[in-house]
C-alpha cells in the first residue's frame, strides 16, 4: 500500500489532470476518495495508516456496490453504471484483489496448515480461526480480499 501522505500527493496530482483532460466524472471520484480520506484523518485526529487507508477506501467500494445493487433494482442503469465507473477509480489505488481461485487455495492451505497443528479437520465452529489465518496471508501477500468471499469460501471448505 502506498504511504498515506504519498497517497494524498498521488489524487492530488491526479485530480489535476484528469480536470485538464476535462474528465469530470473522474474528477468527482478522485475529490470523493481525497475527501473521505481527509475526513477520516480528522475523525481519528492523527495521520492515517496505510492500513487505514485501505480500509476507507475499501468501504467506499462496498458502499458503491450497495449503491448498485439497489439502483439495479431500482431499473436506474445509468445510475449503476456511474457507481461502477466510481469504483473502477477507487481500485486504482487498492492493492491488487485477489481472484476466486487463488482464495480457494489459500483457504486449502489454511486448513491444511491447522490440520497439520491440531491433528484434525477445522470445524464450522473454528471457522474464525481459519479466517483469521487467512487474512493473515493475504495482507502478508499485499493483496485484499472481501471478507464476505473469504467467510464463504471457508465456510464451503470446511462444509466439504
Amino acid at each position: 500500500m502506498i504511504d498515506p501522505g504519498a497517497l494524498a500527493a498521488l489524487i492530488s496530482k491526479q485530480i489535476v489532470t484528469s480536470m485538464k483532460a476535462h474528465d469530470a466524472e473522474r474528477t468527482g471520484t478522485l475529490r470523493l476518495i481525497k475527501t473521505s480520506l481527509m475526513n477520516k484523518a480528522i475523525e481519528k485526529r492523527a495521520t492515517l495508516t496505510p492500513d487505514e487507508s485501505e480500509q476507507v477506501l475499501a468501504t467506499m467500494i462496498k458502499q458503491r456496490r450497495d449503491s448498485i445493487e439497489q439502483f439495479t433494482k431500482g431499473n436506474r442503469p445509468e445510475l449503476a453504471a456511474k457507481e461502477a465507473g466510481e469504483i473502477v477509480v477507487i481500485e486504482e489505488f487498492l492493492p491488487k484483489a485477489l481472484d476466486e481461485a487463488g482464495l480457494h487455495t489459500l483457504v486449502a492451505e489454511a486448513v491444511a496448515e491447522l490440520t497439520a497443528t491440531t491433528g484434525s479437520k477445522p470445524t464450522p465452529k473454528e471457522m474464525g480461526t481459519v479466517i483469521k489465518a487467512i487474512q493473515a496471508k493475504i495482507h502478508a501477500a499485499g493483496l485484499r480480499a472481501e471478507g464476505r468471499l473469504v467467510s464463504e469460501a471457508v465456510k464451503a471448505a470446511l462444509a466439504s
